[in-house]
């Protein structure tokens, strides 16, 4: 039952001292979370469903060859909740996987946001009898960037589909069921909160939240690595709601990209974002031009690099479209003219998710 209430190539760098570290066993194809100490991460884990509990699964998408996000599933006395659609090829690969573990069926997909590697996915979803489920402001990010489907202009949709044959062979559906805040799944054994804490990587982010197993999927909310792309979201905003997710009191974080990890993954995330912040914001109060601290890119590029609890989120083509970002939300204004970081940052999400420039 249920009631109302990102050219970022996949680094290896990313496996650093925050992710989780874990031992686990591999049956059939299912690896099986059995411990969750110790330095490092599982390096297998890409492409596998991970058990992390009775009835609970992640599963790593493999974004560096096909541009897949994260994917989690639970399976509940009559149906099976998957969290996010991914594209129509991701939908595809892990639907196999589900049916070879349970003979229910999927009713619901939920999309923790707008992006196509989240959604896109939904129609192969539907086709297989679920339906999908998002945060009320899904539909907004939808109609600000879809605009091929709510009208007649081009959109991300058409322009995706240039460059990846699954989007071309599919539909865009939005999710159906939408909800403002929260929404819960609950059979009196698994509960699932789907909770809108507050804008984030985009407008529309929304959590899945397992309270009896203190397990967390936070789509792109929280990644770990290189993988944050701001140019939907509100990088000040994000640290906020960062503030929010970790209130929840997770024990386990099952990212939208990257390793699964245990709760420093959301500090490690935050920290990011307010050393960046921290960074612009002296160069502002230094007077310093638009022009000089796009010039001093490298040099936070460096900084933040050097240390270890963050340097795994340092995006060496995706830093400048971050900084730019945090200059316009203190300033109003953007980098001058001829620097062109949010089109740069726009084709290295796109990169980084399987397209290739068209």
């Amino acid at each position: 039952m249920f009631r109302t209430m990102c050219d970022v190539s996949r680094r290896n760098v990313l496996l650093g001292a925050a992710a989780l570290g874990a031992s686990f066993s591999t049956r059939g194809g299912i690896t099986t979370a059995l411990a969750q100490s110790g330095p490092g991460t599982p390096g297998d884990e890409i492409n596998k469903a991970v058990r992390m509990a009775d009835d609970v699964y992640f599963h790593q998408g493999d974004i560096e060859h096909h541009g897949y996000c994260n994917n989690g599933w639970i399976f509940f006395a009559d149906y099976v909740l998957v969290i996010d659609a991914n594209f129509p090829s991701g939908a595809q690969n892990i639907l196999p996987k589900i049916r070879a573990l349970t003979p229910k069926p999927v009713r619901f997909a939920f999309d923790t946001h707008h992006h196509g590697d989240h959604a896109y996915g939904n129609q192969v979803m539907v086709d297989g009898g679920a339906t999908p489920v998002a945060h009320t402001g899904v539909i907004e990010e939808m109609k600000r960037y879809e605009t091929g489907y709510y009208d007649s202009k081009p959109g991300r949709w058409e322009e995706e589909a240039k460059s990846r044959l699954d989007v071309a062979a599919s539909r865009l559906k939005p999710p159906s069921v939408l909800f403002p805040r929260e929404l819960y799944f609950d059979d009196g054994k698994h509960r699932v909160e789907l909770l809108h804490l507050g804008i984030a990587h985009t407008h529309g982010d929304a959590v899945a939240w397992l309270p009896n197993e203190r397990i967390l999927f936070t789509g792109d909310a929280c990644v770990n690595g290189p993988y944050n792309y701001v140019g939907d979201g509100d990088v000040e905003k994000w640290v906020a709601t960062l503030d929010a997710i970790k209130k929840l009191g997770a024990q386990t974080i099952c990212p939208g990209h990257g390793p699964r990890g245990l709760a420093g993954v959301l500090n490690d995330q935050q920290v990011f974002f307010k050393q960046l912040r921290e960074r612009v914001g002296a160069l502002l109060q230094s007077h310093k031009s638009a022009r000089e601290i796009y010039d001093s890119v490298s040099q936070i590029r460096e900084e933040l690099s050097a240390q270890p609890q963050i340097a795994r989120y340092v995006d060496k083509e995706g830093l400048s479209a971050q900084v730019e970002k945090v200059y316009n939300e203190m300033t109003g204004q953007n980098f001058p003219s001829d620097v062109k970081t949010s089109h740069a940052a726009r084709l290295s999400h796109r990169h980084s998710h399987g397209f290739r420039a068209v």
